[in-house]
């Protein structure tokens, strides 16, 4: 069996009483594209500043093809990095950023112009190399960062939320040249967002951070369809959780009552549970159907919202016992026709896209 190429064994970092990455464990394959994706403070960063040697772990240990990492001071791991911010000299024009770390490694400089004309060329930045970053957009100098970084071939590349100071449309432009210099260079990343709609677009897997753990890891539609805890049900995609008591289990999966009476089968379970418990059932918006005929396998609901999203429509709704329900329709569905508030709809879903979280 193939070593993994980068390894993280037991990363643990403390900063006195406190624990911000809890004995992270993960392989790295070659040329993969992984993304950490989690709110702020859940130990996302501190991982990747471990791993690029700004910081040290408290134990653990870091591997790259099968040599430990920790020994080597930040600067002679050879890994590139992107920061939010650009970093960029100010003094130096394009040409001089891109080509600065081949001059630290004293690279003879027929051999540095021609990198950076090749990485001005990557990021489609031909004949900007006499610029000042000054002179330059926001989504213009993140690609002289990107690069910069990129120039002396490292084996890996760390990015901490590169995009975050940028617009929502150049924010997707840049994702779109990111993947495509990835697929283009076959570099190994490591990248760091809150923003689950960029990881999902970029990303070959995604590793779920909360409190400092990693709840899963996985594929963008391995983590949709199927999230191990409940944090990643509502932090991949859209969600909604209705209080339900477990009739019973086998097998991973449980039969609940909603509202009281309402039985539902064959519902994967996850966490602890068992018949008589306490537990949530997740649903997706988008995995709804909606009927305003009444049904003897609908949720009974009434209408308390409809907005208009462009391709989709929301439909807000409330149950018998003043649960909110959410359900996203495309524009024109049949079932969208002639609804208005306070109307009394039934909804249906089909139970393998629905997964019960026990307490």
């Amino acid at each position: 069996m193939n070593r993994p190429f980068l390894q993280i064994r037991g990363i643990r970092k403390e900063y006195g009483p406190v624990t911000a990455v809890q004995d992270v464990t993960l392989d790295v394959a070659q040329g993969e594209f992984l993304t950490f994706l989690g709110p702020s403070g859940s130990g996302k960063s501190t991982t990747l500043y471990i791993l690029a040697g700004f910081e040290n772990p408290t134990r653990g240990d870091i591997l790259l093809n099968g040599e430990t990492l920790l020994a080597t001071p930040s600067h002679k791991r050879n890994i590139g990095m992107v920061f939010q911010r650009y970093t960029l000299f100010p003094h130096l024009s394009v040409g001089e950023n891109i080509a600065f770390p081949l001059k630290v490694r004293r690279l003879p400089k027929a051999e540095i112009d021609a990198k950076v004309r090749a990485m001005l060329k990557l990021v489609r930045l031909e004949g900007f190399e006499d610029r000042k970053p000054a002179q330059m957009s926001g989504g213009q100098q993140q690609r002289v960062a990107l690069a910069r970084a990129l120039a002396y071939d490292p084996p890996v590349l760390l990015m901490d939320e590169p995009l975050s100071a940028l617009d929502k449309k150049l924010r997707e432009e840049i994702q779109h040249e990111i993947r495509r210099i990835h697929q283009q260079t076959e570099v190994t990343i490591l990248y760091v967002t809150h923003d689950q709609e960029e990881a999902l677009r970029l990303s070959d897997r995604i590793a779920v951070f909360s409190k400092g753990v990693i709840d899963q890891i996985g594929t963008g539609p391995e983590l949709y369809a199927n999230p191990a805890t409940r944090f990643v049900a509502e932090f991949i995609g859209d969600s909604d959780f209705l209080p339900c008591d477990v009739v019973s289990t086998v097998n991973g999966r449980a039969e609940i009552a909603v509202c009281g009476s309402m039985t539902f089968s064959n519902i994967p379970l996850h966490g602890t549970a068992s018949s008589g418990s306490k537990a949530a059932l997740m649903l997706r918006p988008e995995r709804l159907l909606l009927s305003k005929t009444k049904s003897d396998i609908g949720l009974p609901v009434t209408v308390s919202d409809i907005t208009f999203l462009g391709n989709n429509v929301h439909v807000a709704t409330k149950t018998r016992k003043g649960n909110d329900l959410s359900v996203r329709l495309p524009f024109g569905h049949e079932a969208i026709s002639g609804l208005n508030r306070g109307d009394a709809v039934w909804l249906r879903f089909d139970a393998g896209s629905a997964h019960v979280f026990g307490q």
